[in-house]
């Protein structure tokens, strides 16, 4: 969000912006335009920051998923490789994806979030039918704990990636396996090099939406 932005949005937490008109924002935000008012608002609602409830009451979102009539809005968080970990996590909200609550089969979003798919290295698994190509949003339980053969979100010195994950309790090994037209090596983590590598599972991948 830019600086006008930040300011409508710290308004709306603390009052019904959705009674005032454009030139009583601007005057309280000191943005003498009020077509400024209207852009930046209109961007705000497009991202989902700031959304109407069942009442028609103008709320700000908060930083995770949260429920609207029978949708959930999705916090969209960064982007992430489907190869090597070489995009950065990022943790900045970028905007919200609207889903029914049947379309993604629970009744709660507790724990949901949506990452950016980078890379081709998953465009041969299958997740509800779906592979995950490049551009591609993927949707994130970051409650689930991971069983061998899911797709995980994971996290190794501060970069994000998507992969297969294995987990060989004889070797005492972690392995990120690609599915890919692409031949990529696996990403294999000794148990003991986990905590120096800043390893951890940030959630299991439940769903993709196609770009």
């Amino acid at each position: 969000m830019n600086k006008n932005q930040q300011k409508i949005v710290e308004l709306a937490k603390k009052k019904d912006i959705s009674k005032m008109g454009f030139r009583e924002i601007g005057r309280e935000l000191g943005i003498p335009n009020p077509q400024t008012v209207i852009y930046h608002l209109e961007q705000l609602k497009k991202k989902g920051r700031i959304y109407f409830d069942t009442k028609k009451r103008q709320r700000v979102s908060k930083p995770k998923a949260f429920v609207v009539d029978n949708f959930f809005s999705i916090p969209a968080v960064g982007s992430a490789n489907c190869g090597p970990a070489l995009e950065l996590a990022q943790e900045d909200i970028q905007g919200y994806l609207k889903i029914s609550k049947k379309a993604i089969k629970r009744s709660k979003p507790d724990g949901l979030i949506a990452v950016r798919a980078v890379g081709e290295s998953l465009n041969k698994a299958k997740i509800e039918g779906d592979n995950i190509e490049n551009g591609d949003y993927v949707i994130v339980d970051c409650k689930q704990r991971p069983n061998n053969g899911d797709y995980v979100l994971s996290i190794i010195e501060g970069a994000a990636n998507f992969k297969k994950f294995f987990k060989d309790e004889k070797k005492h090994e972690i392995r990120l396996v690609s599915e890919s037209t692409i031949d990529m090596p696996p990403i294999i983590l000794h148990e003991e090099d986990l905590e120096t590598s800043g390893y951890l599972v940030n959630g299991v991948v439940i769903r993709v939406i196609k770009n």
